[in-house]
């Protein structure tokens, strides 16, 4: 008799041990419950039953140890981001800020393991449900569009990481389908994905299923439905523009999800990784990492991220897995809080307040030197290192005695659990939102197919209102409301952590007000047509040696990819997006210079990316892994992977 596996796991709330810091702002989220092994046959008896099994794909949303636990955050960063050098590493892992990642690359293969897992529950659940006679009609057609949003989402991750791969339908699966080849074509494979996108915005309301927030919905389905239009307008120009085109369907879609008046910007983007506000009114897709008390051993699975490890400083306990750039650090203008709200950097001798020196505008008023958040300072002696001490001499942090990286760290994944005091026990895991889509996301890309169909002025409006929330505007009028409601789960948080420091890592005092205080910036913003056609001819300002080149895009291409820049770093749409908009050459290009030559020659306290390699663009499609090949006989490999 088969058997149907179902496991722990949440796309729910997070609580911190500390036990104060409630992270709820809807009422009902989906729990997946912790089952034995039950027969295939008892998922259809009736419609609770069936909803049991749905949630077993819904499982697959979080960690999994059977394809190493880390999905949510490896398989995605390493190829989401990295390739945009905006965030960088050390160790082997630097492989993927040249360009040197292959076939035999174990972030690839966790990945595609993780993501057929996925779809092999969805064709699975979706062919019991078809011969079903237990469950009802109305369970049977929600039910059936949860799984095909779910059996699209893990297909869309595949595509956009590694172009065409195996598609296995409703019934298939690796035991009874062990070999198959690629969709021949992107159009074959991305048709199948825009159907199963196509029958969830048909089936699914915009509110989830029972108010459980984490279930798939109408936006959810039509947000990535449009993504899918986006990707087949890049793959075939041809076809992308004009009625009917590639980008008019995408269009469509987006405009639905806007004109819903189901979601909006929320009023600020700082709060939006706060444990107070997970699936806030933005989130149209998300996945929740839970700390609850009993997620407090290494080997839970179920919320096994570690982010404030993973991200955090290595002077704080961090593993040094995630760095952020000088060059996307320097090219926020001044006034946008996305910078301070994303970021904070280590206390640099060249920028610390009783010093003048050339790279003043990078210091931050808030984020300088600490986790503002933790209100945390980064330790002067990192590592117990002397070398180490070096990085208040230099924009670099050492890793060690031997390799540096850039002094700074997210602020999105590294905010709500310490690395250092306290870390294990109750607070070993940190509460987390990664956001998959927000509503940034449908404006900056219904943006693009406005410039795209030659609506120019719809398109600088929208990127407007994402500048508009940047510098605080949003929040004008709105300062004691969104003080009283995020800063009392920051206060607790450092609350939690009094006396429990240790000598080489301060104690941090307890917060008196939120981090980066709420309201509009001191300098106004120029419109986003003013600024980017001066930014497309002077090309990056923040380059100090005069060697800056223009951008050689028009004015709207530049700005979509620059605010998706600063918008979306540590997320994982950022190399998806920037490829798919053609912009991914340019900006490597102009903002990592090739054998930049920095004045005085090799100048180790300069901030920037030193690039050796010449840009590949086929390399954004990532290697079939090997282990797929050696298995799957029938798949091939992508081109740029092939031995000459």
């Amino acid at each position: 008799m088969k058997n149907i596996f179902k496991y722990i796991g949440a796309l729910g709330f997070g609580v911190l041990a500390a036990g104060a810091l409630t992270s709820c702002n809807n009422n009902e989220f989906l729990t997946v419950n912790e089952y034995e092994k039950l027969p295939l046959e008892y998922m259809y008896k009736n419609d609770e039953t069936a909803k049991q099994g749905v949630n077993g794909i819904y499982k697959l949303m979080t960690p999994y140890d059977n394809t190493d636990g880390d999905w949510g955050f490896k398989p995605n960063l390493f190829t989401g981001c990295h390739p945009t050098l905006d965030t960088q590493a050390t160790g082997w892992d630097k492989d993927w800020l040249q360009q040197n990642w292959n076939s035999s690359s174990g972030e690839l293969l966790n990945g595609w393991k993780h993501c057929y897992a996925a779809i092999a529950r969805a064709n699975d659940f979706l062919a019991g449900l078809e011969t079903s006679t237990g469950v009802s009609a109305e369970a049977k057609k929600v039910l059936a569009g949860e799984a095909k949003a779910l059996r699209g989402f893990f297909y869309h991750w595949l595509t956009i990481t590694f172009r065409r791969v195996p598609y296995l339908g409703t019934g298939e699966n690796y035991i009874n389908t062990p070999t198959k080849a690629r969709c021949k074509t992107d159009e074959e494979m991305w048709k199948y994905i825009i159907q199963d996108f196509k029958d969830a915005s048909e089936a699914l309301d915009w509110k989830p299923a029972g108010g459980e927030y984490g279930r798939c919905t109408k936006g959810m389905a039509l947000t990535y439905l449009g993504d899918a239009y986006m990707w087949l307008a890049y793959r075939y120009p041809d076809k992308a523009l004009g009625e009917g085109g590639y980008y008019d369907l995408a269009r469509k879609c987006f405009e639905q999800v806007k004109n819903s008046g189901t979601y909006k910007l929320v009023p600020s983007f700082t709060t939006l990784w706060d444990v107070k506000n997970p699936w806030n009114e933005e989130t149209i897709w998300a996945e929740i990492l839970d700390n609850t008390n009993w997620h407090n051993t290494w080997g839970d699975g179920s919320a096994r991220m570690y982010t404030k490890f993973y991200c955090g400083s290595n002077a704080n306990g961090g593993w040094g897995s995630l760095f952020l750039s000088w060059e996307w650090y320097a090219s926020f203008e001044k006034g946008d809080k996305r910078r301070d709200g994303s970021a904070c950097t280590g206390e640099i001798n060249q920028i610390r307040a009783d010093r003048v020196g050339q790279w003043d505008f990078l210091k931050s008023e808030y984020c300088f030197g600490k986790n503002p958040y933790l209100n945390e300072p980064i330790p002067y002696n990192a590592l117990k290192d002397p070398i180490a001490a070096a990085q208040h001499d230099s924009h670099n942090f050492h890793n060690g005695a031997v390799e540096k990286a850039p002094s700074i760290w997210t602020l999105k994944l590294w905010r709500n659990a310490s690395a250092a005091t306290d870390a294990w026990g109750e607070g070993v895991h940190q509460s987390n939102t990664i956001y998959w889509k927000r509503y940034a996301n449908v404006l900056i890309d219904l943006a693009e197919c406005y410039f795209r169909l030659k609506q120019y002025n719809e398109g600088w409006d929208l990127l407007n209102k994402i500048r508009d929330r940047a510098n605080g505007i949003l929040e004008v009028g709105m300062e004691k409301e969104l003080e009283d409601t995020f800063f009392p789960p920051i206060q607790s948080l450092t609350a939690h952590y009094q006396n429990k420091g240790k000598a080489d890592n301060p104690t941090p005092k307890a917060l008196t007000a939120y981090p980066i205080p709420f309201g509009k910036a001191s300098v106004d913003l120029p419109d986003a047509e003013t600024y980017y056609t001066a930014l497309q001819k002077s090309g990056p300002t923040w380059f100090d040696d005069g060697t800056a080149v223009p951008y050689n895009c028009e004015p709207w291409l530049l700005a979509l990819n620059m605010e998706r820049r600063k918008e979306f770093n540590t997320e994982w749409c950022l190399r998806p997006d920037m490829q798919r908009s053609g912009f991914m050459e340019e900006h490597i290009r102009v903002n990592y210079p090739k054998n930049h030559v920095f004045p005085g020659g090799d100048n180790t306290n300069s901030p920037w990316f030193k690039r050796d390699f010449d840009y590949n663009p086929e390399k954004m499609d990532m290697p079939i892994p090997a282990d797929e090949l050696i298995k799957n006989p029938e798949c091939d490999q992508n081109p740029a992977y092939i031995s000459k």
